[in-house]
């Protein structure tokens, strides 16, 4: 089904809406976000506390909790998750250099925020910008900072053997169980990225990783071993779910962008490879507005903070942005390879149903 929209067009297929842009007005979606992107020092502050405040009030609850209710530990480690999702996209912010006007509080409160989150600061940022400059190229290095996928043609090329790895690495239980905690316990304490002007990252990730023991040495002397093994380890287990689910519905969906390197655009990657997670108020602030990745995507100077407010202002982000909303993100687990062809993401059975009856 086509339909007309001024300027727009949207096609439909198996339940989404896929919007087409005219040229002219996505060149102007710069220039609109580029004047939300000034830091601010009071909405910054006043992150940080709304942030680890309650984060450290819960883990403290949750420490006393310990030898009168294991279900209440549990309980309360989910709603701490989000916290650490907050100060987690404080980092983030930081490691843009967007969450406050100067650099070195921004790298001092990045570094604070990872050893929480177990996420280094300055390695996992580098890896980050990497994808906001590659989001959507496909080329050999398109699983730095995102979730590896093949396209229809690639996947017919591997082997049986090769094929059964990547189904397992695309599951359910790998993406987004253990994957998860692997990403952040395994995969963040290793340089695995070995290209050159990497070395400063890889140094820095070697004393991220040495001030983790440390710091959490020092927990476990003072508050003993259950502080990490019934506090901390079940916050980052759902802190990590959380995490990689928000980042593969905003990348993963149906109607994505993915072009190969010489016809890739930015813009167009920003917009259409990114979604617009349309979710109540309160889990937008809960998972610091990340839902509105379109915009982040435009300009990742824009702070968190601003995010909602640049979409909301400027209705044409409600006509250009992949809108998505829960239901209709959990249609997203079934996408496993990119159609050239459709120029969308598509489950195992549509592949051999299309292409090898």
């Amino acid at each position: 089904m086509v339909c007309c929209r001024g300027h727009f067009h949207r096609i439909q297929r198996m339940g989404t809406i896929q919007p087409q842009y005219d040229p002219a007005i996505l060149k102007t979606l710069p220039g609109i976000v580029k004047s939300y992107q000034l830091p601010n020092t009071k909405k910054a502050v006043i992150q940080i506390l709304n942030s680890f405040l309650p984060f450290v009030a819960i883990w403290v609850a949750m420490y006393l909790l310990i030898d009168i209710s294991i279900a209440a530990v549990i309980g309360l480690a989910i709603v701490n998750a989000f916290f650490l999702v907050r100060i987690f996209i404080i980092q983030h912010d930081c490691g843009h250099q967007s969450f406050t006007t100067n650099r070195k509080a921004n790298d001092i409160i990045g570094q604070i925020c990872s050893f929480l989150s177990f996420i280094p600061y300055r390695y996992w940022a580098k890896a980050h910008n990497f994808h906001h400059g590659h989001n959507g190229v496909l080329w050999e290095y398109r699983d730095i900072g995102d979730i590896q996928v093949y396209t229809v043609e690639e996947y017919k090329a591997l082997s049986s053997f090769q094929r059964g790895k990547y189904k397992l690495y695309r599951s359910f239980p790998v993406l987004f169980l253990i994957g998860p905690m692997w990403y952040i316990l395994v995969n963040n304490r290793i340089p695995l990225i070995r290209l050159k002007g990497w070395e400063h990252a890889h140094r820095a990730l070697l004393l991220n990783n040495i001030y983790l023991v440390l710091i959490h040495a020092g927990i476990v002397a003072l508050l003993g071993f259950k502080a990490l093994l019934y506090v901390h380890l079940p916050i980052l287990v759902a802190f990590g779910i959380i995490a990689i689910w928000f980042f593969y519905v905003q990348h993963q969906h149906e109607m994505s962008y993915k072009q190969w390197k010489d016809r890739w655009d930015y813009v167009v990657a920003a917009v259409q490879g990114s979604t617009y997670y349309k979710l109540p108020k309160m889990f937008q602030w809960l998972t610091g507005n990340i839902g509105y990745h379109h915009i982040h995507h435009l300009n990742p100077l824009v702070p968190n903070y601003a995010l909602a407010k640049c979409h909301h202002e400027n209705p044409i982000f409600d006509q250009v942005a992949n809108k998505i909303t829960f239901w209709q993100s959990l249609r997203c687990i079934f996408h496993k390879l990119w159609d050239e062809d459709q120029q969308r993401m598509i489950t195992f059975r549509e592949f051999y149903r299309r292409y090898q009856k």
